[in-house]
């Protein structure tokens, strides 16, 4: 058995399982005039509406279109790259930045979900990425000034939910705030790129209702100590929220809306277990992994090697599988991203051992500032390393997995996948 062609195989796998051509069709059905999602059911006498917002929108409304085809009223989605679609239109907005497009999108979505009636029935698609993809800040702020305040909080390395409850108190499409323009009934489809699969965080929750409060966004600026570096507008709008000069995001959930959570980490992982499980004892260790790339890496690292070396607490062979999303803190000016960085600092830990994969990539194809979703490594990587001169710490310490791991022959390159799950990582032990 070969291990680095079984564990690619696997990712691949798993990418494959959570692409919205997969999803749609096993999720949702259309007869005659029921549509059936889960256990629920909706009559549907009039053509339907399609909306969106999110990396994966295009691919969401394409599967869409092929399910639902002349049902389709029409509707509009904003993604990060323009498409031409049978029925519905496709708005370029920007990420994980938003611009002028951002605002240009999430107005004609406004626009849209506005002008439906009573009787109307929409479908809105939602995925990772759609923070920022639409937007529409709220009075005195500008797009600028709110580009400066998500590139401090980006860069200041605040945690995504924290981000996010920032972001919805500025906007006048997050936090419930979307779905409370409609008077229309609607189902959303979400593919979730959060740990957890929280509804208030992923995509800033456009149409689901909010828990956090103006002074939580206050106290979260507080926090990272940047009250002082936020534009002036930013500052004035989450005051006068507080003081309730500003309404609050909307504290209940529309009972005409309701949510459903077609893909996530957890469903590629259990599609990977499923597959591997021919081949492999398998385990999913866990979907909800974070912290810091290089120091994750060591600690899954070591389970794997103590497997090798005492049989516990499973008995080799074992194929491993962790999902979640680290961070990497950026020191050096180099290229790759954080799974890369997984796949480097877990090599230096596992150059010596035989029979010892470990896989990581991101599930939308993407892995930071590189074109590729991750790496793959084991001894051979290092015996390359080893033969082309490469100082393993010097890449490390300088962000620069990519070039690395481009000498090695190494990476994972996919393309944009059209999906997103986070990422996911693979070990295999042989025996």
């Amino acid at each position: 058995m070969n291990l680095r062609q079984l564990a690619t195989e696997l990712f691949l796998y798993g990418v494959e399982s959570v692409k919205p051509e997969n999803l749609i069709p096993q999720t949702l059905s259309l007869t005659d005039s029921t549509l059936q999602i889960s256990s629920d059911s909706y009559q549907i006498n009039k053509k339907i509406y399609i909306l969106g917002s999110g990396k994966a929108s295009v691919e969401m409304a394409k599967a869409i279109e092929n399910l639902l085809g002349e049902r389709i009223a029409g509707g509009i989605v904003v993604c990060n790259y323009e498409e031409k679609l049978k029925k519905i239109k496709v708005f370029k907005g920007s990420h994980p930045v938003p611009d002028e497009n951002s605002v240009k999108g999430a107005e004609a979505v406004l626009n849209f979900i506005s002008s439906l009636k009573e009787d109307d029935f929409f479908i809105y698609l939602l995925s990772g990425g759609s923070s920022a993809l639409i937007e529409k800040p709220f009075p005195p702020i500008t797009i600028e000034d709110l580009q400066k305040t998500t590139k401090l909080l980006l860069r200041t390395s605040v945690p995504i939910e924290e981000i996010n409850v920032v972001r919805k108190h500025l906007s006048m499409v997050k936090g419930g705030r979307l779905g409370r323009a409609t008077k229309a009934k609607g189902i959303v489809l979400v593919i979730s790129d959060v740990i957890g699969d929280d509804l208030f965080t992923i995509g800033s929750a456009p149409l689901y209702y909010d828990r956090s409060t103006y002074k939580d966004a206050y106290e979260i600026l507080k926090k990272y100590d940047l009250l002082d570096k936020i534009p002036e507008s930013v500052r004035t709008v989450i005051v006068k929220g507080i003081k309730g000069e500003i309404p609050e995001t909307p504290k209940e959930e529309n009972p005409n809306i309701k949510h459903y959570i077609i893909g996530s980490n957890i469903n590629a992982l259990k599609k990977i277990k499923e597959k591997a499980e021919k081949t492999i004892k398998t385990y999913i260790m866990t979907s909800q992994l974070k912290g810091e790339a290089r120091e994750v890496s060591k600690a899954i690292v070591s389970i794997g090697k103590e497997i090798k070396k005492s049989s516990n607490p499973f008995r080799p062979p074992v194929c491993l599988l962790f999902g979640g999303e680290t961070t990497v803190n950026v020191k050096g000016n180099g290229k790759g991203g954080r799974n890369q960085e997984i796949c480097l600092s877990g090599l230096i830990e596992i150059k010596d051992t035989e029979n010892f994969v470990l896989l990581s990539g991101g599930t939308d194809g993407i892995d930071g500032n590189s074109d590729a979703a991750g790496a793959v490594v084991d001894r051979s990587s290092y015996e390359k390393a080893k033969k082309l001169d490469l100082n393993l710490y010097q890449y490390l310490n300088n962000n620069d997995s990519y070039s690395f791991f481009e000498k090695t022959g190494d990476l994972i390159k996919t393309g944009p996948t059209g999906t997103n799950v986070m990422d996911i990582t693979i070990i295999v032990v042989g025996g």
